[in-house]
């Protein structure tokens, strides 16, 4: 089984966090295991502790005797109630038992008739942990069961919830609900990251949150393009269900119980906060999907479109375009030396298509996509698909890839960036929606697509930031004197 990665040292240890009860629960369910099993171990305390009653014929006893004999059998069964009582609530402590309404669990692990073919063989070649019991994956992940279940546990109505929730404005002002795992949930979310999903195969045409490509290498896909075709797919993360995830692990080669925890780690129903009598209540709104906001969930949408890209590649190979996806940004593009996309359109009508009049390729490749989305669970966004043409900026993932030669930044953000760094190499203050960091931000960005250049911008900042240090440890020093005079 792989080992916890050393680099997330955000979450202590379940035997630093686990309660005296959960110990106590953890100690009796080994006695139970040691004894053979519940039954086992309930006859064995009995028998130990003197409270089995020798069964006699009560015929011949006297009122007294038979008053005594049962009394005697009732303290019998109050005590393997008790016995009973205390194992199952040891048992329940081990084991899951229940994930809450709609999700289907049984404790029973001993036939898999779902399971993939060679599933074991299947995560050897995947150089995925071989986890096939829970125990293991609360192990492999630093949990204790019950926190295990806490985690995966579906309710529609909570006051609690493992995320925290807050809103993010989109270009166009509407909120983007964010869902932040709680920390002790990131850690597990980032061990699934690393030591299962990106492990996983991915499309080639997948650019986003992919190790070695960027929004640069996305771009790059349709520089020197005669036409440019940008589309959006709506509700990416909650168009990706948890039995959909589950089918990730599953086609993995996991067990369905370990697929189905692995899941539910995952996602989280989409959910409306309501306050009600000074209380927070979080509502379910519908089934378990993908979060925006999980580290996982990224790398689960690009495994989950491995055939849409497939499809969508052949699309676009099939009419003469490239075809490159970016989390939801789906990009087409025709070539400026291509004229396949229009022969292929013209083999089945008999007007000719001019080359600077594609409005049948586009027609057809927009029905094409609808389709193939729908058919692989998605929904295109209309208000977002944009066609540009020859004579227009072609910016793709926020780069400008007119022209052969490397994807480039726009000119109006290294001028605002040129712009703010001279004012305050000039003592000038910067804009109220300015700070450092995200100069740096603009900085970093510039790197990615030319290097040489935003290294140049990053060392200003850093000169930048370490003057403004000195400044505020002199004016700190300054304020201290006055004070003390």
């Amino acid at each position: 089984m792989s080992t916890v990665n050393s680099q997330q040292t955000d979450y202590i240890s379940p035997a630093q966090t686990m309660t005296p009860a959960e110990r106590q629960w953890q100690q009796l369910w080994q006695d139970i295991e040691e004894a053979g099993g519940r039954y086992q171990y309930i006859q064995q305390q009995m028998l130990q502790h003197g409270f089995i009653v020798e069964r006699k014929p009560i015929d011949n006893m006297t009122a007294k005797e038979r008053e005594r004999y049962k009394k005697s059998l009732k303290k019998e069964a109050a005590e393997e109630k008790s016995l009973k009582k205390q194992a199952w609530q040891a048992y329940k402590a081990q084991h899951i038992v229940y994930l809450g309404r709609h999700i289907y669990w049984s404790d029973d692990t001993s036939m898999d008739k779902w399971d993939v073919k060679d599933a074991s063989n299947r995560l050897i070649e995947n150089k995925l942990p071989l986890i096939s019991k829970h125990t293991q994956l609360a192990e492999a992940v630093n949990l204790t069961v019950p926190q295990l279940k806490g985690l995966c546990y579906q309710r529609d109505v909570a006051t609690n919830i493992p995320y925290t929730h807050f809103t993010i404005n989109k270009r166009n002002g509407t909120p983007r609900h964010i869902w932040s795992p709680i920390p002790r949930l990131k850690f597990v979310q980032r061990w699934i990251l690393e030591n299962i999903l990106n492990n996983l195969m991915t499309h080639g045409a997948a650019h986003g949150f992919v190790r070695g490509k960027s929004i640069v290498t996305n771009a790059a896909v349709h520089s020197n393009s005669a036409l440019l075709i940008k589309l959006d797919v709506k509700d990416f993360f909650p168009s990706v269900h948890w039995r959909r995830v589950k089918g990730v692990f599953r086609h993995a080669g996991y067990p369905e119980k370990i697929a189905i925890l692995l899941a539910l780690l995952c996602t989280e129903s989409p959910r409306q906060v309501v306050q009600q009598n000074g209380t927070t209540y979080y509502v379910a709104l519908s089934d378990r999907a993908l979060p925006q906001g999980a580290p996982t969930s990224p790398a689960l949408t690009n495994i989950v479109c491995l055939n849409l890209d497939r499809r969508l590649t052949g699309l676009a190979d099939k009419v003469g375009l490239r075809y490159s996806r970016y989390a939801d940004d789906l990009t087409f593009s025709l070539p400026v030396s291509s004229t396949s996309a229009e022969n292929n359109v013209q083999a089945n009508v008999q007007a000719n298509v001019q080359p600077a009049d594609h409005n049948q390729l586009i027609g057809q490749l927009l029905g094409s996509v609808q389709k193939i989305l729908r058919e692989e669970g998605f929904t295109l966004n209309n208000d977002k698909t944009r066609v540009i043409r020859t004579g227009n900026q072609h910016n793709v993932t926020g780069m400008v890839i007119n022209g052969e030669g490397v994807p480039r930044v726009p000119r109006h953000i290294k001028r605002m960036l040129r712009a703010a760094l001279h004012n305050l190499a000039s003592g000038q203050p910067l804009r109220e929606d300015e700070t450092l960091e995200t100069l740096s931000g603009y900085a970093s960005w510039i790197a990615s697509a030319e290097q040489e250049l935003g290294q140049n911008y990053l060392a200003k900042i850093d000169t930048l930031r370490e003057q403004a240090k000195v400044v505020e440890t002199k004016s700190s020093a300054e304020s201290t004197s006055l004070l003390n005079e």
